[in-house]
């Protein structure tokens, strides 16, 4: 079934991946295997396509998300809870490599597509299960998305100013960190059947990646009592770090993990004498101080556009960085260098850019194939590679099962 998409395989080339998620943790997971090469086959509802076909932003009517979400994916539909919709799902999974699913738990073994049953067909599948909460436990069959996560896992309570409600971010975080967590258990899980010869269940827990994210907050409560408090952009960790405007009403943020870095910056904003202060030989010593180090460091760079701030931490070899929107992004030089800035042809929209792949890799390219595909496109492409007639498509059809 693997179909050859570019003549610069990458490293996944002739693994096969059914998509059967929806919104984003499992389609970014998909995704993201589909740029290392993977035929990442896209099943939806006949009806009821992926909402995330509807979010965001268009242009002419046509979703732009999509297009980045649902890329080097073929599109197939199947309704799974239909007699026809479970042939053609067992038939794809037999195919496959790997498939990943985002139902509530049960549901798959509800439609009889439990994973003992693709197995019989299939003994080396990997099924990758992405969900809010899990396949066990009191909460398994609650609706779960990634702002649950960013709730639960302790980041919006950490996040935000001191005097502030809990923040969310303004975009799929949770989701985002699950998907790479379930594109690596996936590989896992692959690694693992070379040597049994035989396949598994991954369970994400949309919760439980973010939560590994964060830090040693769990550690910190055991052994101390105490909680992360919500601290804006600083750190309490070390300092300065902060966002700081600039005088043409730009930002910058800095980083001082580092204690030669702190050296550097406190010596470049005329403030040396701090660094012979007991206080600021650790990072926790120097949050501490964060409002005399961050006075400083703010009123030299407000004195300063943010290409003279810039240039004053290159020379001073202290950690900045300009804070971007995308028109910043689409004309950095480092970007451009790295290539992570991908122009693609679009059928619909013309030549359209997007970000690229994760990463590079000096033996395999990643490919951007082709951008997301029309609802159902490639439907009859892909059962006719599984054997299914025009016939036994035309009947599918009529019955509504695809």
């Amino acid at each position: 079934m693997t179909v050859s998409r570019d003549p610069r395989d990458g490293a996944l080339d002739g693994l096969t991946v059914v998509d059967a998620s929806t919104l984003f943790a499992g389609p970014m997971t998909a995704m993201h295997l589909g740029d290392m090469g993977a035929d990442v086959i896209k099943v939806e509802h006949p009806r009821k396509p992926d909402p995330a076909r509807g979010h965001g932003p268009a242009k002419d009517g046509v979703n732009l998300w999509w297009k980045t979400l649902g890329r080097n994916k073929r599109a197939v539909t199947a309704n799974l809870s239909s007699d026809g919709g479970r042939e053609v799902f067992l038939a794809l999974a037999a195919e496959a490599d790997v498939v990943i699913e985002n139902f509530r738990p049960g549901t798959l073994e509800r439609w009889g597509l439990g994973y003992d049953v693709l197995a019989e067909h299939n003994p080396g599948l990997v099924l990758a299960r992405v969900s809010g909460f899990g396949q066990l436990g009191p909460y398994r069959d609650r609706p779960g998305f990634g702002t649950l996560a960013e709730a639960m896992s302790g980041f919006a309570a950490m996040t935000g100013e001191p005097d502030g409600p809990p923040t969310l971010p303004p975009f799929g975080l949770g989701d985002g960190i699950a998907s790479l967590a379930t594109a690596f258990a996936v590989m896992v899980a692959l690694h693992s059947r070379q040597q049994t010869g035989r396949g598994q269940v991954v369970d994400v827990a949309i919760i439980e990646p973010i939560l590994a994210m964060l830090g040693p907050q769990l550690t910190r409560w055991d052994q101390l009592g105490t909680l992360h408090e919500r601290l804006g952009n600083r750190s309490g960790n070390n300092a300065p770090r902060n966002t700081y405007r600039t005088k043409d009403g730009q930002w910058i943020a800095i980083s001082t993990s580092a204690q030669s870095i702190a050296e550097r910056v406190m010596r470049m904003v005329g403030k040396p004498e701090v660094i012979d202060e007991p206080w600021f030989a650790t990072g926790a010593g120097r949050a501490q101080h964060a409002d005399e180090l961050d006075d400083a460091v703010a009123a030299w760079v407000a004195e300063r556009t943010r290409e003279e701030a810039m240039a004053g931490f290159d020379a001073a070899q202290a950690a900045a960085a300009p804070v971007y929107d995308a028109a910043d992004i689409s004309g950095d030089p480092q970007f451009q260098a790295l290539g992570t800035i991908h122009q693609v042809e679009d059928p619909e929209l013309g030549p359209m850019v997007m970000h690229g792949p994760l990463f590079r890799m000096s033996g395999s390219d990643a490919v951007i194939g082709f951008t997301g595909r029309g609802h159902g496109a490639d439907t009859d492409a892909v059962l006719g590679e599984l054997g299914f007639t025009a016939e036994d498509v035309a009947r599918l059809r009529a019955e509504g099962s695809v």
